[in-house]
């Protein structure tokens, strides 16, 4: 009812420009033919047809206007792609028109969309950005090397557990994921903790990223009607403002305390992410600086620690919901590596119904609902439709994943599907694209890959699960809450029991 309200009193005030600015914009998108839709209202277009969970609602709307669907959201022609085959056509067969993005106007905060490697256009800095990454970050051989760091935490992550077990506590399943997933990271790139499970380091900064997520998610004016940018009637932009300073503040901290130790006569080189990025900056600034490494943290921390926590936890809650999938998944386990025995990313490869339950996850629960939004600079054509210059597209990933033209009984949780088949998630079937596809994939695939098998093989083979205060596995709150991630409404507490 806020954002309605805000929305009328803000319309009020503005329909006479408005007005003028369709009527303009309408004439220059009339020379193609657009992709269907439904009718806009004067002014708002279709506005209200967005509810609080957008995914859902363009997932109906595409049931009618085809998997190719105009909407004009405010002044902004917006594209919607719901299907597999429009999908490959936008992220592989024409990836180069569609490769730029649209920057929300929450993104903005603190310049973010201006320096993030996730944001930021197609172009020679992009470029360098992205091969930093992919060599010095998420290369085979780096994560191989790092291979014994993610063991360790998951040994942490299990020993957390343990306590519990022995008190007979339930573990918020979602925060220790993330507790876990954050030290992995934080040891990955500055060769540290960043808590501990004795603090509340943790589930302060997942409050930080969460409002960083929660904010750039939600439907906002300025997006809409551009001309409102400049007022950030909604305070969005403020608020993502002072989050995005708080994080940057917190890794130049760190950064500072390197470089008083690089400058020590003597000083031994950790030889991490951190370490690679001075060294990189130092001697070829044009490749990264400082403001760019500030912004690259960012887009690591915020989105690798959330992504990867939230599908763990939808993994954990869909099994404990499924309890026959849960014991198919522990006698795979048994049988393979003995029960109770650690897991290590070596087994993985050994373990199909695990990589299946994975798999299933990710379809039904994609950490990101609508990919990061696109934007075109020319008018493209497209299976016979027009997209014109600057439309947003929006690949509606979680429409996809429950096509009932492609998965039978798409919203039922069915790991089997996935057995004997070569369907993956890694950007070449476009029937499940958590990730994305084409050259914007996300470069922290292969980490998270590695770290929700590690971690969801370690929790089912370690524990028996039940869940808090005897609540029957059919009567569990499976509902979403919706950002730019989507999280669990509820979050899933469960009680380890000793194997």
């Amino acid at each position: 009812m806020d954002f309605l309200s805000l929305l009328l009193c803000f319309l009020f005030s503005w329909t006479l420009v408005q007005a003028l600015l369709s009527i303009k914009r309408g004439s220059r998108t009339s020379a193609g033919r657009l992709p269907p839709g439904p009718t806009p209202l004067p002014i708002i277009g279709n506005l209200l047809k967005l509810g609080n969970k957008p995914h859902k609602s363009l997932a109906e709307l595409a049931k009618n206007h085809g998997p190719i669907m105009t909407l004009r959201l405010g002044q902004i022609t917006t594209v919607v792609i719901s299907s597999s085959t429009m999908a490959r056509e936008i992220l592989q067969k024409q990836d180069l028109s569609f490769s730029n993005r649209f920057i929300p106007d929450a993104l903005l905060a603190h310049n973010h969309g201006l320096f993030s490697v996730a944001w930021i256009p197609v172009s020679t800095r992009w470029r360098n950005l992205r091969k930093i990454m992919s060599s010095h970050l998420f290369s085979g051989q780096r994560l191989d090397a790092k291979q014994q760091l993610r063991s360790q935490k998951v040994k942490e992550l299990m020993a957390y557990i343990h306590k519990s077990c022995q008190a007979g506590a339930a573990v918020d399943v979602g925060r220790a994921a993330f507790r876990t997933t954050l030290n992995l990271i934080s040891n990955t790139i500055f060769s540290a903790d960043l808590t501990d499970t004795s603090s509340d380091t943790a589930q302060e900064f997942k409050e930080l990223v969460w409002g960083i997520m929660e904010e750039a998610g939600k439907p906002n004016l300025a997006d809409y009607f551009p001309v409102l940018r400049k007022f950030d009637p909604l305070g969005i932009r403020c608020r993502l403002t002072i989050h995005f300073e708080k994080m940057i503040g917190i890794f130049n901290h760190m950064i500072n305390q390197r470089l008083e130790l690089r400058r020590l006569q003597g000083c031994i080189t950790r030889n991490d992410v951190l370490d690679t990025l001075l060294n990189i900056s130092e001697s070829n600034p044009n490749e990264i600086d400082q403001v760019h490494i500030d912004h690259m943290l960012v887009d690591l921390f915020a989105a690798g620690t959330d992504t990867t926590s939230s599908t763990l936890e939808w993994a954990m809650a869909e099994i404990l919901h499924n309890p026959k999938t849960l014991l198919k998944a522990k006698a795979e386990l048994d049988q393979i590596l003995g029960k109770g025995s650690p897991v290590e990313e070596s087994d993985i490869a050994r373990l199909p119904y695990l990589q299946a339950i994975v798999k299933e996850t990710f379809r039904l629960h994609p950490a990101v609902p609508f990919l990061i939004p696109r934007k075109v600079d020319a008018n493209v054509e497209v299976c016979g439709y027009t997209v014109p210059k600057d439309a947003q597209v929006l690949v509606n990933a979680w429409a996809i994943g429950r096509d009932p033209s492609i998965w039978t009984n798409p919203n039922s949780f069915m790991p089997e599907r996935f057995l004997g088949t070569e369907i993956d998630v890694r950007g070449h079937d476009f029937e499940i694209i958590p990730f994305g596809g084409g050259r914007r994939i996300c470069p922290g695939l292969p980490l998270a890959i590695r770290m929700v098998h590690l971690m969801m093989g370690s929790l089912i083979n370690s524990f028996d699960w039940k869940l808090e205060d005897g609540v029957a596995p059919e009567d569990m709150n499976m509902e979403e809450k919706f950002g730019i991630t989507l999280q669990k409404a509820q979050p899933l507490r469960a009680v380890p029991v000793h194997v």
